[in-house]
């Protein structure tokens, strides 16, 4: 289930709606998908007053539910996860410090970044999960952990041994974590 973020689209799509249902202080209503998905989808369209005045907002669903209130119950317990991660992607990824002049290498830029987190994220649940670095998030892993110079020491194709500069503070912690992750652990 997803969003839409065109407030014309959604203008657009409620003058097609021909029943509105009332839920929690505002109406839904269904209408038939505007464009070809390429798969099943249902669209639902969301009218509510603002200031005497209507605003309305759309939806694009995959699910099959019975109704459009139990859809908008769902929607609306999903919680900010989306909301929670941008926002410490783009802190902790630097994202709004740069931008790309051409379409192309901003494109780039942004797959760049969808690797980096999910890179992090692996990172976080595979060595960090259950450590003194577990409320470490994105920011904090890049600049106190990642930025730490040391070196990871190969014996053949092998980890042998990670050396990190010792007076720093979480050397020793992130250390025998770098190994867990390298071992695979």
């Amino acid at each position: 289930m997803a969003k839409g973020m065109s407030h014309s689209r959604a203008e657009a799509l409620s003058r097609r709606v021909s029943r509105w249902d009332v839920y929690e202080g505002a109406w839904l209503g269904e209408v038939k998908p505007p464009v070809d998905y390429g798969r099943p989808v249902r669209v639902f369209v969301k009218r509510r007053l603002k200031d005497g005045a209507f605003v309305h907002s759309y939806y694009v669903l995959t699910l099959s539910l019975p109704s459009k209130g139990l859809f908008m119950a769902k929607y609306d317990a999903r919680g900010g996860a989306e909301v929670e991660q941008f926002r410490n992607d783009k802190s902790g990824l630097s994202l709004e410090a740069r931008r790309k002049r051409s379409f192309l290498g901003q494109k780039g830029y942004i797959l760049l970044t969808d690797l980096a987190h999910n890179l992090l994220s692996d990172f976080y649940h595979r060595a960090l999960v259950g450590t003194r670095f577990d409320n470490f998030g994105p920011k904090r892993i890049v600049r106190d952990l990642l930025t730490m110079p040391g070196k990871l020491v190969f014996e053949g194709d092998r980890l042998s041994r990670v050396e990190l500069l010792t007076q720093k503070q979480f050397a020793g912690d992130l250390a025998i974590c770098l190994e867990r992750y390298c071992s695979g652990g």
